[in-house]
């Protein structure tokens, strides 16, 4: 799993108190040298970037240009002793910055994010390329302007998200299929209220309904009428929770990283309701743990859908499964 890992050398005076203003002005040397001063304490240099990126206001590339010509002025968004409270908070308790900060990048959006609410993972951001990719040509029409080509009302194209979260998959579905339904389930109160806030953040609260359950119970009146479902299950082994780095362990939620004995048990949930909940031909795309892809596989295949495939993450692991429920089940 994908999380920021700092080394939490160092850090261990009191911090500054979390006390945000209006930000101040500052030569380039001075930004740099306050820098290197903050990294002395410990900590991972582009971890503190984001930070001053995503609560400071200085992107990587102004960033860069600094070094080059460190007598330029910067504007930063919030004051010097406002980004140290929160570095050095991280430092001492491994609080995530996102959760510090309130913010996290994932694909082309800036999310909210808070406690209790998993922090979306680069990876996942495959999980929805692949599924775009992966809809049969007479399912993705449904879902472009212009459907349907003759007069007459059609039904619609219905998609769902199974443990929506912070709703980054929702979010990213709804924004590339603008002529679609969607369905974002999660069982937490404090994951909805986070995917409803994001959802209205980008005005799209119209197109996503939210539900709370789990998994399929959510969604049980849209039984047989789901085109396209994706999920990012919880899939951690229990007992490797507690080898996670601090970051993750101590501060996010282990409701969405617990997969059970195995780090199957959400997953097999998943795959035994598939076949009553899909649509004829519809879609099934899930994320799981480095080392489960066999094991998933063999799942989704007896759970009697058509036979799933296996597909890489960014660095090469396979680490999502696709599986459909036949076409000629309608």
């Amino acid at each position: 799993m994908v999380s920021l890992t700092p080394s939490l050398a160092g850090g261990s005076g009191a911090c500054p108190p979390l006390n945000p203003d209006p930000g101040e002005n500052l030569l380039g040397e001075v930004l740099l040298a306050w820098r290197r001063q903050l990294l002395a304490q410990g900590g991972v240099a582009h971890d503190l970037d984001w930070l001053l990126d995503l609560a400071g206001g200085v992107r990587w590339p102004v960033l860069q240009r600094l070094r080059l010509d460190p007598s330029r002025s910067i504007r930063l968004e919030r004051s010097r002793q406002d980004l140290e409270a929160i570095w050095c908070r991280h430092l001492q308790t491994a609080e995530p910055l996102q959760y510090l900060v309130g913010l996290c990048p994932w694909r082309d959006l800036e999310l909210r994010v808070a406690p209790g609410v998993l922090i979306p993972r680069q990876e996942t951001e495959c999980l929805v390329d692949l599924a775009l990719a992966s809809l049969p040509a007479a399912l993705l029409a449904r879902a472009e302007p212009g459907w349907p080509a003759a007069g007459g009302q059609a039904e619609a194209f219905l998609w769902a998200d199974l443990g929506t979260g912070s709703g980054c998959m929702a979010l990213a579905l709804a924004r590339a299929l603008p002529r679609t339904r969607g369905l974002a389930v999660d069982r937490c109160d404090q994951a909805l209220a986070q995917a409803a806030q994001n959802l209205s953040r980008f005005g799209l609260q119209a197109m996503v309904s939210l539900h709370q359950g789990d998994w399929w119970a959510g969604v049980e009146p849209w039984w047989g009428q789901l085109d396209l479902v994706v999920a990012n299950p919880p899939y951690v082994p229990t007992a490797l929770i507690a080898g996670l780095d601090p970051v993750v362990r101590d501060h996010e939620p282990w409701l969405a990283l617990d997969g059970g004995e195995d780090g199957l048990e959400a997953i097999r949930a998943i795959a035994a309701g598939a076949v009553r909940a899909l649509a004829p031909g519809g879609v099934l795309l899930l994320e799981h743990h480095h080392d489960q892809s066999a094991a998933v596989l063999e799942l989704l295949n007896q759970a009697g859908l058509e036979p799933a495939s296996a597909h890489p993450d960014l660095e090469g692991t396979l680490r999502f499964a696709r599986a459909c429920r036949s076409s000629a089940d309608g």
